[in-house]
């Protein structure tokens, strides 16, 4: 699925990754995820390679935001600090997690606040507070690095726009990766790197990539 792909990262940059379909994105972010160990080649993170002894301290260190939230049927509390139970639940870090993730209007809005409950698999509230109360969770724990996979690509364009908002508030504190197939959702990424094939063909910020890329021109008319 993926060949040749040699990337660097660097520390609280915004990153975009774009191309077609089985394109090899999402093994990507598996291999970036610590969830599938590359045949050949190498995780480094700050020069330590990534194996099966320290995984689990990477997977610590990273919040991830799928295209769908899985919800539980409880409260906007519990589903923030999701896996944990209610007694070691922090409010502290709920609150500070909600209010990056542009949750406090809505949470001012409901009767019970954060013991608001969500539904079975959130159908009490919106498509974009279920991707924002993911993003919330992603931070609870305070991520250094979040990860989004296709997390707007189901939104309509005003709730993306206001969900893309809460993460660009973190842009520059914090290192996020971006998988997008619309191309608006990568626009103000530091760098944004083309996949084909399974290899990145190309790399730049959105503008020089307009200007030499014709794929990506191609992408950006169709987004």
């Amino acid at each position: 699925a993926l060949k040749d792909v040699n990337l660097t990262i660097g520390a609280r940059e915004t990153i975009g990754i774009v191309g077609a379909s089985g394109s090899g994105k999402s093994t990507l972010i598996d291999v970036l995820l610590g969830l599938i160990e590359p045949e050949s080649g190498e995780l480094v993170v700050d020069g330590t390679p990534v194996d099966r002894d320290n995984v689990r301290a990477w997977q610590d260190a990273l919040g991830f935001v799928p295209q769908s939230i899985f919800l539980a049927d409880s409260s906007i509390r519990e589903n923030i600090a999701f896996g944990l139970p209610v007694d070691r639940i922090d409010d502290d870090m709920v609150q500070h997690a909600a209010y990056l993730a542009h949750l406090e209007e809505l949470i001012e809005r409901l009767p019970d606040g954060l013991d608001t409950a969500v539904g079975e698999r959130g159908v009490q509230i919106s498509g974009g507070q279920r991707q924002r109360i993911g993003i919330a969770r992603a931070l609870y724990n305070d991520a250094e690095m979040l990860i989004l996979d296709e997390a707007t690509s189901a939104l309509d364009g005003l709730t993306e726009k206001a969900v893309m908002d809460a993460i660009h508030d973190f842009a520059g504190k914090k290192t996020i990766v971006l998988i997008a197939h619309r191309l608006a959702t990568v626009r103000e990424c530091d760098r944004i790197f083309v996949m084909d094939n399974g290899s990145v063909v190309d790399q730049g910020s959105y503008d020089e990539l307009m200007d030499r890329n014709s794929d990506f021109k191609k992408m950006a008319a169709h987004a």
